[in-house]
């Protein structure tokens, strides 16, 4: 139950983090890879996060 806020972080930081790295390749000046990506990681973190809950309750 601990590691479950270390795993959210750094899976939004990783997808975050490639967003931005697309961003700066692409020369997006909306930041559009970043807020989507962002976006995206914070649904799969929860995802993540529902899942272990689930299996602790079995």
């Amino acid at each position: 139950m601990m590691n479950i806020p270390f795993q959210m972080g750094i899976i939004i930081f990783i997808f975050t983090y490639i967003g931005v790295r697309l961003d700066e390749r692409y020369g997006m000046t909306n930041s559009i890879f970043t807020i989507c990506l962002s976006l995206f990681s914070v649904f799969i973190a929860l995802y993540n996060v529902i899942r272990q809950v689930k299996n602790l309750n079995k």
